[in-house]
């Protein structure tokens, strides 16, 4: 019987192979799965059902060249909102199934049931931009991101890279500690690697500048979780010595795109997903052109993700030199969230509870508007008028969320609330000082 580290050298073994086959052969090996994923769709999700009948297409028409093309794109706020657009059933090998609920980049949470087999796809992929970087695995590794609930620290990384290598110990800090106490915690530590992201990135380049800090056996630092802008690169670079290594993942299909060790372009890990980046149309743009990037999971046959409107943008990238088959991307271009500015001065990641608002109340969208170091806006797209103890509820979750008992203000919109002049949009915004 195959161990789950069996299982996982398989599947990178694989990629190891499969990043280096023309381009055209990769396209077409992903256009006969998808025709699988479709006909599988189309019987047992009536929601995927109804768009092939309304675009009066047939699983065997989006395997053509461009066919997936024809598809209309599916939005968050379908997703969120379609009753029926589950699988009713799903292959005895891709179970079992987990549940996992995003925000995204548009402040509209969504549920999204993936399977094992995308689970295995997120390892693979994680082991693959590992080996690309020539990660030392005995070193020592921080993490500081949003599931990291209380300080902690383990003789080992977990997976994935437990499951096929001796690795070095791992510290991991909740995101909401202030921004000082983690870097006395990184310094203490030591770390040789360093996962973060770049909003928390930007504060410590920002402090290495003005007071000297430096974490010396750190060697690499992984960026995960926000757009990395190439100015913050650049100057965290020159602060600190360490190069960066950008990974773009979502949770609704886990890694996108990681960063080419040689050329810096994004390759789409296109074994697993189809990634369009695509005009105001849905058509796709020419390289070099900006546009939002839409996803088709090629491995879920639980969720109909295909052709996924995700939120974010990207420039279309060239093929790249050193030789993989693999589409890129050339920016990510996304947006980056605030940090919360705390009555004390202090300032961290703000987390707001998003995965619980449906469950308090109809919340289709929202958006918080930090004010001043007490008060916080809340706007809200709510499918019908809450109640005042669901305004209560929400209010008393937001603020445990926040770690504070600011001052919160409901404000309603009808169908979404405006994005930016620029066109883009953050759940999370600080206007105070």
């Amino acid at each position: 019987m195959n161990t789950a580290a069996d299982v996982l050298a398989a599947a990178v073994a694989s990629l190891d192979t499969s990043q280096w086959r023309p381009a055209d052969e990769i396209a077409a090996a992903q256009r006969k799965q998808l025709v699988q994923l479709a006909a599988h769709c189309e019987k047992y999700s009536a929601h995927f059902r109804g768009r092939l009948r309304d675009a009066r297409l047939t699983p065997a028409d989006l395997g053509e060249p461009g066919g997936l093309g024809k598809l209309p794109l599916l939005s968050r706020r379908a997703l969120q909102s379609a009753p029926d657009v589950f699988c009713t059933a799903v292959p005895r090998h891709h179970m079992p199934l987990s549940e996992t609920r995003t925000s995204g980049s548009t402040g509209e949470p969504v549920a999204v049931k993936r399977t094992a087999i995308g689970s295995l796809d997120w390892l693979a992929t994680t082991m693959r931009e590992h080996f690309w970087h020539r990660r030392d695995f005995s070193g020592r590794f921080c993490a500081i991101r949003a599931n990291i609930m209380k300080l902690s620290q383990f003789g080992n990384w977990g997976p994935p890279a437990s499951l096929l290598r001796q690795t070095g110990p791992i510290l991991g800090i909740p995101i909401t500690t202030p921004i000082r106490e983690q870097i006395a915690l990184i310094a203490e530590f030591q770390p040789d690697i360093l996962l973060v992201y770049p909003n928390i990135l930007s504060a410590f380049t920002q402090h290495a500048e003005t007071s000297g800090i430096r974490f010396p056996k750190l060697r690499q630092i992984l960026s995960v979780g926000e757009t990395l802008s190439p100015e913050l690169r650049a100057r965290t670079i020159t602060a600190l010595g360490v190069e960066i290594s950008d990974i773009y993942s979502s949770q609704e299909v886990g890694n996108i795109a990681l960063q080419c060790p040689q050329s810096n372009l994004y390759h789409v890990m296109a074994e697993n997903l189809i990634v369009e980046v695509v005009d105001e149309n849905g058509e796709r743009v020419p390289n070099g052109k900006t546009g939002r990037i839409v996803v088709t999971d090629l491995h879920n046959f639980a969720t109909p993700l295909i052709r996924y409107d995700i939120g974010d943008y990207a420039e279309a990238g060239p093929p790249c030199s050193c030789g993989r088959g693999l589409p890129t991307l050339a920016h990510i271009l996304g947006r980056e969230r605030n940090l919360i500015l705390m009555p004390d001065g202090s300032r961290h990641w703000p987390l707001m509870g998003y995965a619980k608002y449906r469950e308090i109340a109809p919340v289709r969208q929202y958006q918080v508007i930090q004010e001043s170091r007490e008060h916080v806006e809340m706007r809200l797209v709510v499918e019908r008028p809450l109640t005042s103890q669901e305004e209560e509820n929400l209010i008393a979750h937001v603020q445990a969320s926040l770690q504070y008992p600011f001052a919160i203000r409901l404000s309603y919109f009808e169908e979404k609330i405006p994005a930016s002049p620029t066109g883009k949009f953050e759940e999370f915004v600080c206007r105070a000082h």
